[in-house]
């Protein structure tokens, strides 16, 4: 399922040689002062690319969705009014309260879904009308009504939003250490993967039946595989789209932040809350409570630091190992480089 330009579109237009040669970081948006003006964020989370090729972000702290354009730059507010809450279904999403919005997916008919996190919702945005309502959830934290309609089933504290193949939208249930799956035509919603225990991930394992320990993040590879952040297992798997199987990437389960210039599989994470696919083929990672921006080169194996020193801070630019971050949470691949959330740092930087 892919809306009209989508994420994955936006990658096979970043080439390997514009990651690696020079490399420099600066902040496409935010001032470092939380704020809602023309110039400034409030903890930015999520991306998206939307249809019109403008670049969607969540403020969690904000209670907003908003809108860049990325040619003349202009910044708008497309849903909440910066109060937290969970209100305004029926009504323009411009009046509704959101209550910690994490990430964001468009689906092919170019509508956008909003992951709710405390209002224990997903969240939708029709994209011509401008009306919201709630996709998922009820609005109360728990875990029920796989096989039923979306409406009536709990999530508990949802942050990520993957479109899938056959007009299906992953959510990862983090709370309920699970992935439940939107079936959009139908409205049925059930678990695609997890088993609601917080244990650990065993390798080769299938999905359905195998237990996640904090799935917080997906990110899609142009073949269908699916690559997933472990929260709180501080582990990336790889689900492969064939055989249904967990393979992990990256990660020892081990919190820390270790093993750089060797292999991903014997290097340790601290609390990943962000993934990106790349054409290389590799995949970043915001490694969130390391201040981090890691990437692994899916060839060869082996994991690097890319963007950070590992403490938190706010920069200095340009150059991406001498720039601290504070806790970076969304990451998307774009034609000018990988966008980084750099959420507690209020800035929207660009790592090119």
């Amino acid at each position: 399922m892919t809306c009209c330009v989508s994420v994955a579109a936006a990658v096979l237009l970043l080439s390997a040689a514009s990651m690696r040669s020079d490399p420099s970081v600066h902040t496409v948006f935010g001032t470092g002062i939380a704020g809602h003006s023309d110039h400034e964020t409030t903890t930015p989370f999520g991306f998206a690319v939307g249809p019109d090729g403008a670049l969607y972000f969540c403020e969690m702290d904000g209670q907003r969705v908003r809108r860049l354009d990325r040619a003349t730059k202009r910044v708008t507010t497309i849903a909440g009014t910066g109060e937290r809450g969970y209100s305004g279904d029926g009504g323009p999403a411009l009046a509704a309260a959101l209550n910690m919005p994490h990430e964001l997916q468009f689906d092919a008919a170019g509508d956008l879904y909003i992951a709710d996190r405390d209002s224990h919702t997903i969240r939708r945005i029709d994209m011509k009308t401008g009306i919201i309502s709630t996709a998922v959830g009820t609005g109360v934290a728990g875990f029920s009504g796989d096989g039923g309609g979306a409406r009536v089933a709990q999530l508990r504290g949802p942050h990520c939003l993957t479109a899938d193949v056959a007009d299906t939208l992953l959510i990862c249930d983090v709370g309920n250490h699970r992935i439940r799956r939107l079936h959009l035509r139908t409205g049925l919603l059930d678990t695609y993967a997890g088993t609601g225990e917080a244990k650990p991930t065993p390798e080769g394992a299938p999905v359905a039946g195998t237990p996640l320990n904090g799935p917080r993040a997906l990110a899609r590879a142009p073949n269908g595989d699916l690559y997933l952040a472990l929260r709180e297992g501080n582990a990336v798997y790889r689900i492969d789209a064939r055989s249904q199987t967990l393979h992990r990437v990256a990660g020892t389960g081990e919190k820390g932040y270790t093993g750089d210039g060797g292999p991903a599989l014997e290097a340790t994470l601290s609390g990943p809350k962000g993934l990106a696919y790349a054409p290389a083929p590799a995949l970043y990672v915001a490694d969130t409570e390391n201040h981090a921006i890691r990437r692994v080169d899916l060839t060869s194996g082996m994991i690097t630091t890319v963007l950070g020193t590992g403490q938190p801070g706010d920069g200095p630019e340009p150059d991406p190992r001498r720039c601290q971050l504070s806790r970076p949470h969304g990451l998307l691949v774009t034609p000018d480089g990988l966008l980084v959330a750099d959420s507690e740092a209020h800035r929207i930087r660009l790592l090119r």
